[in-house]
């Protein structure tokens, strides 16, 4: 009894550990992590991937936002997107089989009261595309591996700008 009682009470220690790593909402949507997501405001990025890239983010940072409600902006996340087709496969004929759509985003985050840039980084995610002999298939495939890259390199943003958030929080003692 002793020994499953052990190996219980492990169990459920470990999925809240975690290895050290906290969740990055620790504290719920009162935290200072989440009220400093709820108050970064992306501007416009140019472009259908940026577009994407934007509204990935800004569902992302509402989620933080207590009740939905969007806090007075603090922090500024500036986004320049890079986004490009390579040919991985081409054939016999010098037709291509397969491309590769590469999103790479390089992004600072502004402290609006001082000006100060936070975080200055990159981030980037791509995805393989086979290219079939229908153009739009081909075409539908290109832009959903964008809509997927979009999310993913969003995703990584935020990681980002929320351990520069939680470090801040962390330095200032709030």
């Amino acid at each position: 009894m002793g020994m499953r009682a052990a190996l219980i009470a492990l169990a459920l220690a470990l999925p809240a550990s975690g290895c050290g790593l906290q969740p990055i909402y620790a504290g719920g949507s009162s935290s200072p992590v989440a009220q400093g997501l709820a108050a970064v405001t992306v501007p416009a990025i140019p472009g259908r991937d940026g577009w994407l890239v934007r509204n990935a983010l800004e569902e992302r940072l509402s989620v933080a936002a207590p009740g939905g409600a969007s806090a007075s902006p603090a922090y500024r996340l500036d986004v320049r997107l890079d986004d490009s087709l390579e040919a991985l496969g081409v054939l016999n004929d010098d037709t291509i089989s397969r491309e590769r759509r590469i999103l790479r985003a390089r992004f600072q985050l502004i402290d609006l009261a001082s000006g100060e840039i936070l975080l200055d980084a990159t981030a980037g995610s791509d995805a393989g595309i086979d290219v079939v002999s229908s153009e739009y298939a081909t075409i539908a495939a290109e832009q959903t591996a964008l809509e997927n890259l979009a999310k993913d390199v969003a995703d990584r943003m935020v990681r980002r700008v929320s351990l520069t958030l939680r470090e801040r929080a962390g330095a200032t003692g709030e």
